[in-house]
């Protein structure tokens, strides 16, 4: 990405893999967060080092889902991030375009953009819960279409002044303008999944792919045809669960694996030796502080 923010730059700009976590970050299914041991964990992970904070965006609680994302409006959310965290990324995984405007997408990421200095990279995706289509009035056969005329409705909104373009989303005959402009002249967007596109699409519109987590075989074969096609980023996701033994071989666990300190350090490693640039890490147990301290010291700092 041409004239990056500082949010991509801190993800992207060096050789090797850099780390992130995402929110919750105390709890994975609790209904709301506590927002005050949210912000003091926020502040702990940036002190230990993580690059990145993603926040999700789940408009709506599917209870057949199970999963209500970090409850709290992403661009809420990470405003107030923003206020607590000076140098880490933050990003969102993902904004579901589908369901939103991309006028207002593209005046909120803006304002959150300048009001971080710069600091946010934004996953975007089409959504995967069939109901809110119809809660939204978005025809879900659509959806794949509807993506990409909200990522062009984006790009014009942010590099052009008083933009001129026609999609679904509506008109702009450059009578209107929208402001403020992202600090670096546009925002990083990474498509998430395949979000309805085809593999050309996402390499030649995104400024990269994040990836949920997949088995090696899996993994490899995607760095392997993303590689060939562009030098993007590619990201993914990776459940740490710390086993007492530091020796513990792996053993599978939701998203990710259970093992020791040292097998995670190789397989961190060939991550990014297969050309992983960013990887999203949850952890799991009580008190997840001192589980991503743990992750920290035993793991990154070994690297």
């Amino acid at each position: 990405m041409e004239n990056a923010n500082r949010g991509y730059e801190r993800l992207f700009g060096d050789d090797g893999l850099t780390v992130g976590a995402t929110f919750p970050l105390t709890s994975a299914r609790t209904t709301r967060p506590n927002v005050g041991r949210e912000l003091a964990l926020t502040e702990r992970l940036e002190a230990l080092g993580f690059d990145g904070l993603w926040a999700r965006d789940v408009p709506t609680d599917w209870p057949k889902f199970d999963d209500t994302g970090q409850t709290f409006d992403p661009w809420t959310w990470l405003s107030r991030v923003a206020a607590r965290t000076d140098d880490v990324a933050l990003g969102t995984a993902s904004v579901v375009l589908t369901l939103r405007h991309p006028l207002h997408v593209a005046k909120q990421a803006a304002s959150l953009d300048h009001l971080s200095e710069g600091r946010l990279v934004l996953g975007v995706a089409s959504g995967d819960r069939p109901p809110e289509y119809e809660a939204f009035g978005v025809a879900e056969d659509e959806r794949g279409a509807a993506f990409r005329e909200s990522v062009e409705v984006l790009r014009a909104a942010w590099r052009d002044a008083h933009p001129e373009v026609e999609t679904r989303w509506g008109t702009l005959d450059g009578t209107l303008d929208v402001v403020p402009k992202p600090t670096a002249g546009d925002l990083p967007l990474l498509v998430t999944g395949n979000s309805r596109q085809s593999r050309e699409w996402i390499a030649a519109h995104g400024d990269g792919w994040l990836f949920y987590h997949l088995p090696e075989d899996a993994l490899r074969s995607y760095l392997d045809d993303w590689n060939e096609r562009t030098a993007a980023p590619f990201v993914t996701t990776c459940t740490v669960d710390l086993a007492g033994d530091p020796e513990a071989d792996p053993e599978h666990v939701n998203q990710g694996f259970r093992a020791g300190a040292a097998w995670f350090r190789d397989y961190f490693r060939e991550l990014d030796a297969w050309g992983v640039d960013h990887v999203i890490v949850g952890v799991r147990g009580d008190d997840r502080e001192r589980a991503y301290e743990r992750v920290a010291e035993r793991v990154l700092d070994r690297l």
